[in-house]
């Protein structure tokens, strides 16, 4: 099945700015859960609800990275040299750009201001420490696992284009049936299926998902109101689950290849793809409509730098902003994140050769 090239789509560049913004929201909720977690109960806080939905239903941010790159690169015909001449510089450039900046900024920070990144400032603790920045080892750079993770997942997408270049969606959907069953025992149940089914799990299982749930005919799931009904039965279900599965001191976690968020983050990209369907005019200020576009737009260029950045930031605002209450430093944490990323991506955007590499595009 061969797939023309497309125009920008906007739903695209919307789910590509939820999933940047879900990222930063489950990275504050790591920092801010302690403070509610005296909460839990028999029926446990509106906070501590709050909580647990910001933490494990905004998980769906990297696994929606994921379906964007299958939906946007396979079934397309491309050869394996302009493919990965194409992505890999795209991905490699500001990774490294970003792990020398954001690296030595944590550097200099821990020395003049006491910023706990860097403990020794001999010449071996700070190689120690890059080496740290670029293995996502060091403290406050374990996000950057999602660099190494997307490398190979574009390594191994040109397999996985020839053979859905010359598949109908059915033998997608037979794909994607035992990549669930993966997503249940493997990331669930932490269960052993009976049969070995490696080739089949995330997280290429996401991209061939994103692919086949862009180009999918099938009524149902075009239908916006299967996406949203699905993705609010997903949502009261996974706190009704984390409910019973958490306790006073720890609050459960569903990995990020669960099958309740392989559930959700597949509604929640169908919803994006049928919203127009609901017939809801948005349009009712030209102007305000424009601007909310343009946000939405620049928030997903500048999304894999913002990614890369905002690690760093986090670690700064919650060193500095005093606790007062469990939402406020949350909305605070967050909107200072997201604003001192798209200012600092917005700035170098403008500085001839560095925009190549700061993760805009």
């Amino acid at each position: 099945m061969t797939v023309a090239k497309s125009k920008r789509i906007f739903y695209f560049d919307a789910l590509r700015t939820l999933a940047i913004l879900s990222v930063i929201i489950v990275h504050v909720y790591a920092v801010t859960r302690i403070h509610v977690m005296a909460d839990y109960g028999m029926i446990p806080s509106l906070r501590w609800i709050f909580s647990q939905i910001a933490g494990n239903c905004f998980r769906i941010g990297v696994p929606l990275f994921l379906m964007l790159a299958g939906a946007l690169s396979l079934g397309r015909v491309w050869s394996i040299r302009d493919f990965l001449g194409k992505r890999i510089p795209r991905i490699v450039g500001p990774f490294l750009f970003w792990s020398l900046v954001t690296g030595s900024v944590a550097v200099i920070i821990s020395y003049y201001f006491g910023f706990p990144f860097v403990n020794s400032f001999d010449m071996n603790s700070i190689l120690e420490f890059f080496e740290g920045v670029f293995m996502a080892t060091s403290p406050g750079f374990s996000p950057y696992w999602f660099f190494w993770m997307i490398l190979g997942t574009y390594l191994i997408m040109p397999i996985f284009n020839k053979w859905l270049l010359h598949s109908e969606l059915v033998e997608a959907e037979y794909f994607l049936a035992f990549w669930l069953i993966t997503c249940l025992f493997d990331f669930t149940w932490n269960a052993t299926f009976p049969i070995k089914l490696s080739y089949f799990t995330s997280p290429i299982g996401l991209s061939v998902a994103g692919y086949y749930l862009r180009h999918t005919e099938r009524k149902i799931l075009n239908n916006p109101y299967f996406a949203l009904s699905m993705v609010i039965i997903t949502v009261i279900a996974t706190v009704i689950a984390l409910t019973y599965l958490s306790s006073a001191s720890e609050m459960y976690i569903f990995h990020r290849y669960s099958f309740p968020l392989a559930i959700l983050v597949m509604s929640v990209f169908l919803l994006f793809k049928n919203f127009n369907k609901f017939n809801i005019n948005l349009d009712f200020n030209e102007k305000v409509t424009k601007t909310v576009k343009g946000i939405i737009f620049a928030i997903a260029k500048y999304s894999y730098g913002i990614y890369l950045i905002q690690g760093l930031f986090l670690c700064i605002y919650v060193k500095i902003i005093p606790y007062t209450g469990f939402y406020s430093n949350f909305i605070i944490v967050f909107l200072l994140i997201v604003l001192s990323s798209m200012i600092t991506m917005y700035i170098l955007d403008k500085v001839p050769y560095v925009n190549r590499v700061i993760g805009a595009k």
